[in-house]
């Protein structure tokens, strides 16, 4: 900002505030010149006439109080043009990053050798610290949830992450990885290939022969035509039996648990006809190593929890 500009917004701020105070001392002095009256002011709102006597010494006082307030906030602050502030710990003048900065700053210094420690631990020890856990479930809730939920089950294009189903690997370490990199999951549209009868017929095969799943009543397609159709277009990534490659986050087609996009026959044909991408965001520069390793941890849990559960 250059200096016209700053010294006419000071002057303007300044100039309001003492003009503010000037007025309010000054209305003060009239209306106590008046005294108590039971003159009012000549108009009534459902039946309620205003009486013409000054403001309440309370009320008075609390306007004097908001102007000492400001003088005192842009003294301290920065809003007075280039005016940096005087607030004790910001030489350079108080900023929201700067804030932001030193709070971050102070919770590494309380929070840091605790990360610290249990970063140094391998991950399936740390998943069975039960502080650690609860460390864990609260990055979970902040972090987490607003794609995989509270409870981490998932919603539509977000996986379930209490359950054993992995596109990418349930291992702790390549958990982990996940977080720390992110994934980026991309499922060609093969409309424009295979045609509309053969999204069709891929998608009753993929639900009925692979997943077990019935078809609706009514439904005509050609089974055999969409083995054939899977066999040519699908094989490379899901696999010839469908078990789908976790290096290429292709989710198993026999276990409709794992399908994000939905398990209906429409739902099915839609991701085949026009594809999906899914994008988890890498999380090592937001959080670091060693929040993600705690984080990590806790997901592991989850997963072996859901595992110990269906046995």
């Amino acid at each position: 900002m250059t200096s016209f500009w700053s010294w006419y917004i000071t002057l303007l701020t300044l100039g309001s505030l003492v003009a503010l105070l000037w007025l309010i001392f000054a209305t003060r002095k009239s209306e106590q010149s008046k005294g108590i009256t039971d003159q009012t002011m000549g108009h009534s709102f459902d039946g309620i006439e205003e009486y013409d006597n000054p403001l309440p010494r309370w009320w008075f006082l609390l306007f004097v109080g908001t102007i000492v307030f400001g003088a005192v906030y842009l003294a301290l602050y920065p809003g007075l043009g280039n005016w940096k502030g005087i607030l004790p710990g910001y030489e350079n003048g108080w900023t929201s990053v700067g804030q932001w900065e030193r709070e971050m700053q102070r919770a590494d210094q309380q929070y840091g050798p605790i990360f610290a420690k249990y970063a140094a631990m391998p991950l399936e020890e740390v998943a069975q610290d039960e502080q650690a856990l609860k460390m864990g479930s609260r990055m979970f809730a902040t972090y987490c949830s607003i794609c995989h939920g509270s409870d981490a089950k998932g919603s539509m294009g977000f996986p379930n992450l209490a359950d054993s189903d992995w596109r990418w690997g349930g291992d702790a370490e390549t958990i982990k990885a996940s977080i720390l990199h992110g994934r980026t999951g991309v499922m060609p549209a093969w409309g424009a290939v295979i045609g509309e009868d053969g999204v069709k017929n891929v998608a009753a095969y993929v639900r009925q022969e692979l997943a077990g799943l019935k078809l609706p009543e009514g439904t005509q397609v050609d089974l055999e035509a969409g083995k054939q159709a899977f066999a040519t277009t699908c094989v490379a990534c899901h696999g010839p039996e469908g078990k789908g490659m976790a290096m290429l986050g292709a989710p198993d087609l026999t276990h409709p648990a794992g399908w994000i996009y939905g398990t209906s026959l429409a739902q099915l044909q839609q991701t085949i006809r026009h594809g999906r991408t899914g994008v988890m965001p890498a999380q090592e520069s937001y959080l670091g190593n060693d929040k993600v390793h705690l984080l990590a941890a806790y997901v592991y849990s989850l997963s072996k929890q859901a595992q110990v559960a269906s046995k």
